[in-house]
């Protein structure tokens, strides 16, 4: 196998949570052109859809679906949906996640904190346990030849800022748990994480970018903020034969904080 046939994922399926956005997008777009068939799932149902279009054309099957992340049963139905329509699962991205913002920690509520929990640690263990599970055996029976799980954390997970309390303990939970499941489900399937550090998708126009721009040029070593299509490589790293030997990583993309 050549250097660049590592990285084909033809006859694959992958699932993105949070697969209509952002970083989201990017990854599902990536792994439709490396031949990957794709499950877009996220709440908003006609944004699914219109992604879900975008990989048609590139001449791969879609299915959108909608998801919320953070209801337990929600990750049952998107897994029966999945192997309803595709019969396997050989990739799956936990990506989908929010961080709400407070105006101070005394104020943070109970249901703001159940609901940041809930979508960024909550459902994407569920749905992990769900899918890993599944593709275990698949592996282990010979009906598939790998099983790739990549969770998405975030830099808050390790440096949280007074805006990202919450939020940062979640993602240290997807981190610890990218350890645990790579235990779990190994040698069948391998389990990795994506740190990413300040990309400028759509969230990025809720910034002062005056601001932004000027911290990030002293404050990380690449002096910016990251393209959402800087995302793509580690991606298919983790999804795809290039990464055979990778597992229970956390892989920082992040510009090089100094």
């Amino acid at each position: 196998m050549s250097a660049i046939d590592k990285f084909d994922l033809t006859g694959r399926v992958a699932v993105v949570t949070g697969g209509s956005r952002g970083l989201g997008r990017e990854m599902v777009l990536a792994f439709a052109e490396q031949g990957a068939d794709v499950v877009i799932a996220s709440r908003k149902f006609d944004n699914c859809v219109s992604v879900a279009r975008e990989v048609e054309e590139l001449g791969r099957a879609a299915l959108p679906i909608a998801y919320h992340a953070g209801e337990w049963d929600d990750c049952t139905r998107l897994a029966d949906a999945v192997y309803e329509r595709f019969g396997r699962c050989d990739v799956l991205v936990n990506n989908a996640g929010m961080s709400p913002l407070y105006p101070s920690v005394d104020a943070i509520t109970e249901a703001l904190y159940d609901k940041v929990m809930g979508v960024n640690l909550k459902g994407p263990f569920r749905l992990s346990a769900l899918v890993g599970t599944r593709m275990r055996e698949a592996v282990a029976a010979g009906t598939q030849s790998s099983g790739s799980i990549i969770f998405v954390s975030s830099i808050a997970s390790h440096r949280p800022s007074p805006q990202e309390l919450v939020y940062g303990a979640a993602k240290a939970g997807v981190n610890n748990l990218t350890s645990g499941l790579a235990r779990t489900f190994g040698p069948e399937v391998r389990v990795n994480c994506i740190v990413p550090g300040p990309f400028l998708t759509d969230i990025s126009k809720a910034w002062d970018m005056e601001q932004f721009e000027a911290a990030a040029a002293t404050g990380y070593a690449l002096g910016r903020g990251g393209r959402p299509d800087e995302i793509i490589g580690a991606a298919l790293y983790l999804a795809s034969d290039a990464s055979s030997y990778t597992t229970g990583s956390l892989l920082d993309i992040d510009g090089g904080p100094r």
